[in-house]
């Protein structure tokens, strides 16, 4: 009980902690293998149909980075976080339906009738979904994954910023991103070199409502 407790004490002082940090140490670098390893772990995070849309662009160089300071609006934590993660949603996703769900019946987490029901769902389905649905699925787990992602670097020691400001279409033609792939946000990631500020919130009673809207 008392490490359930310890594990529960944990993630809420993470979640605590998590403040949107803007400005960071440039002498902090992170190796790939960490980067992956964040990765990895924010992958975890659900999504429709478990098809997992997401798709990352890591962006360590610095010279690269100083390319994106004049697209994302000349945001300082570009150049000086130890790196810049693109969260794209690739509107082609259900397409993996095969791969990921014969991964599934490999490990044992999944029938093959299962399996067939599920394919049955995205052939029917996600086939046939009109693109602004796509689209809406698309941007909720790319958000998901997003939130899941700061979280994780948070346990890690390291800060986070999520930025939906930059130009999209010069971000888009600079890395080459696939015309299929939606923008979801940037993720500034590293060491802060001074702490995000506190901030306030709305509180529950005056977000939340019971039963009815009324």
């Amino acid at each position: 009980m008392s490490t359930q407790v310890e594990q529960q004490q944990d993630f809420f002082k993470v979640v605590h902690e998590r403040h949107s940090v803007r400005y960071y140490d440039p002498a902090v670098k992170i190796s790939k293998q960490e980067l992956e390893e964040l990765l990895q772990e924010a992958t975890l995070a659900p999504s429709s149909s478990n098809l997992q849309p997401w798709r990352f662009l890591v962006i360590d160089d610095q010279d690269l980075k100083e390319k994106l300071l004049p697209i994302a609006y000349n945001q300082q934590q570009v150049v000086d976080a130890s790196a810049v993660i693109a969260v794209l949603g690739d509107m082609n996703w259900y397409h993996e339906g095969e791969k990921i769900y014969s991964k599934s019946v490999e490990a044992g987490y999944m029938s093959e009738d299962v399996k067939k029901q599920m394919m049955s769902t995205v052939e029917n389905g996600y086939h046939h979904m009109d693109e602004a649905r796509k689209k809406k699925i698309v941007h909720i787990d790319g958000g998901i994954i997003s939130m899941q992602l700061m979280l994780v670097a948070r346990a890690k020691g390291y800060d986070t910023v999520p930025m939906g400001g930059y130009d999209a279409a010069k971000f888009n033609e600079m890395f080459q991103i696939p015309a299929h792939y939606e923008n979801i946000m940037l993720i500034a990631l590293g060491k802060a070199a001074k702490p995000g500020h506190p901030t306030v919130r709305l509180s529950v009673d005056e977000v939340t409502h019971w039963n009815s809207m009324k």
